[in-house]
């Protein structure tokens, strides 16, 4: 339970403590001194949306501290435990909000995400109040009702589970099925672009030796004229430099027998006439290699511009358009592949969709069971709260579902909850038909309506404490005072916190709490006090009779608090 509650710098409220009790415990208070104001509080430390607005005019942040003492909770421990919080049985739960739109949360002395904090608070209070009223006039909120009434919640949560992950899997499918699709279609491109690229029969560096042969087939006759010329001069003409050295040669061979410098010189004679039959045997075999062909400059011609344009389309060297018909080559393993996994997946989901419907039909059957229990407790609890000739029906839609054939057609338009709708419908009155909570009830029905299922709801809900904010809106007289037998009732369960302005609720109490609001140096400010016996026999009487309290007042608070 909530053990003590601190806020600091908080809307008009600069710091506030109180420490709350087991059982009923009462605030009451004049409208705006602040009372609401400490439930905003309340929802700060549950995960509540935070605002700078809510700090104090003043000062740079507000507080918000509570401490929870739960010695018997295994399931909270475990929670926090996996969230690698510390837990003994007490829970401090501190969050700061700034004007510059930080929030700072601890959880017990370890810093926390709002997400943690607002998971950790649906586990330890419930606030009831107007925005619940609303919740409850939504069906979409009565199924989520029926199943904490049967205690179905796992096995909607469950079935939550397996449905998630069939329509994860009809995603994939979907998903799967739309590149099949696609990949077909290119499929026919795929081959012919495979053929075109095996048809050529290419290999790395064609293009270069191609190249290369193309220039010497083009100037054939240009290179054959040069080789004949140069070796006609050199060798093969009567003429022929080779012919005039060996004439040198022969000349300085008979002038060195006389001078002996010139045999210096025939030698040089010898080697450079060496070097030049080595030039002229070259010319001869190169004379040889050379080829004047037309028709071979035709093909060669022909299959370089077939490369060029194999590169234009698949890539700028043959390695490129190589790696590309194989990339081609796996796009059609690839297909075959996921005709395979498409296989393996439709089969799963044939699986997935028969636990599904088992799921949802079992969970149906219970839902319909327990909404004949949950009738006969509302009409009783309601009966005790002055609603007596009251009929309440849980209605289903879409409930009575065909199997076979018909589950086909059912899987698409179910959700994750099953395939019951539920809304909660009502008759106040004798003789008038059963209509939708939301155009018949009134605030004061509301309020019963919500404190009846609260009631039903208190031994099986795990949450330790339960705030009512404006339980007793349209409400007075003797009904007044039924609910608060009824919240004394719920006390046993759960530590109640109800802040009212009705003397039958508030003296049903077992601690009361006066907030009060008033000017201390000059700002207001909200006080919280706990009230003894002899004050709350006149706040009991301030409720009972206004600004002047009369003898009869008092005496009349006084019998309702014996």
């Amino acid at each position: 339970m909530l053990v003590h509650l601190t806020i600091s710098n908080f809307a008009i409220i600069g710091h506030l403590e109180i420490d709350l009790k087991p059982g009923l415990n009462i605030l009451s208070g004049e409208t705006g001194a602040g009372k609401s104001i400490i439930i905003n509080a309340v929802n700060l430390i549950l995960g509540g949306r935070a605002s700078s607005d809510l700090i104090r005019s003043g000062t740079d942040e507000a507080r918000v501290e509570a401490l929870f003492n739960l010695p018997e909770n295994p399931t909270l421990a475990a929670f926090l435990s996996d969230l690698g919080f510390p837990f003994n049985g007490e829970l401090l739960i501190k969050r700061t909000i700034s004007r510059e739109g930080r929030n700072r949360i601890t959880i017990n002395g370890s810093m926390a995400t709002l997400q943690m904090l607002s998971k950790v608070g649906t586990m330890l209070i419930s606030i009831s109040g107007q925005h619940e009223h609303q919740l409850l006039l939504k069906p979409d909120n009565h199924l989520y009702l029926l199943d904490d009434f049967g205690g179905l919640t796992h096995e909607r949560l469950k079935l939550n589970g397996s449905f998630n992950q069939f329509e994860s899997l009809k995603e994939k499918r979907r998903h799967l099925e739309r590149e099949i699709k696609e990949d077909e279609e290119r499929q026919e491109l795929t081959r012919f672009q495979i053929k075109e690229i095996e048809t050529a029969n290419i290999s790395i560096g064609e293009d270069n030796l191609l190249e290369n042969e193309k220039k010497r087939l083009r100037y054939a006759e240009q290179l054959m004229a040069i080789v004949t010329e140069s070796y006609g001069t050199l060798y093969e003409n009567e003429d022929s430099v080779l012919s005039n050295i060996s004439n040198c040669i022969n000349a300085t061979e008979k002038g060195a027998k006389v001078e002996e410098r010139f045999g210096n010189i025939m030698k040089a004679l010898t080697s450079a006439k060496a070097e030049l039959e080595d030039v002229a045997l070259e010319l001869r075999d190169l004379k040889s290699t050379i080829i004047i062909n037309p028709y071979r400059l035709e093909e060669v011609e022909e299959r370089f511009q077939l490369i060029n344009k194999l590169k234009k389309r698949y890539g700028p060297s043959i390695e490129d358009i190589l790696n590309f018909k194989d990339r081609l080559l796996g796009m059609i393993d690839n297909l075959d592949q996921k005709k395979e996994e498409l296989k393996r997946i439709n089969k799963g989901l044939t699986e997935m969709e028969a636990d599904v419907l088992s799921l949802m039909t079992a969970l149906s059957k219970k839902r319909k069971g327990v909404a004949k229990d949950l009738e006969e407790s509302v009409k009783n609890e309601l009966h005790l709260l002055d609603m007596g000739g009251t009929r309440f029906e849980v209605r289903f839609y879409n409930g009575d579902v065909g199997s076979g054939d018909d589950s086909k057609e059912m899987m698409n338009v179910i959700k994750a909850d099953g395939y019951d709708r539920v809304e909660f419908m009502l008759s106040p009155n004798i003789g008038e038909e059963l209509k939708p909570l939301l155009k018949i009830a009134s605030g004061g029905e509301l309020s019963r309506i919500m404190l009846a299922l609260k009631t039903i709801l208190a031994r099986t809900a795990s949450v330790e404490s339960i705030i009512f904010d404006e339980v007793d809106s349209g409400i007075g007289g003797a009904t007044a005072e039924v609910i608060g037998d009824k919240l004394r009732s719920l006390a046993e369960y759960h530590q109640i916190l109800c802040i009212t302005h009705l003397p039958q609720i508030a003296s049903k109490g077992d601690t009361h709490f006066l907030v009060t609001k008033k000017i201390i140096e000059k700002r207001t400010q909200t006080i919280i006090s706990e009230l003894d016996s002899e004050e709350r026999v006149k706040e009991i009487a301030r409720l009972l009779g206004g600004k002047v309290i009369s003898k009869q007042a008092f005496a009349h608070a006084r019998e309702m608090l014996r």
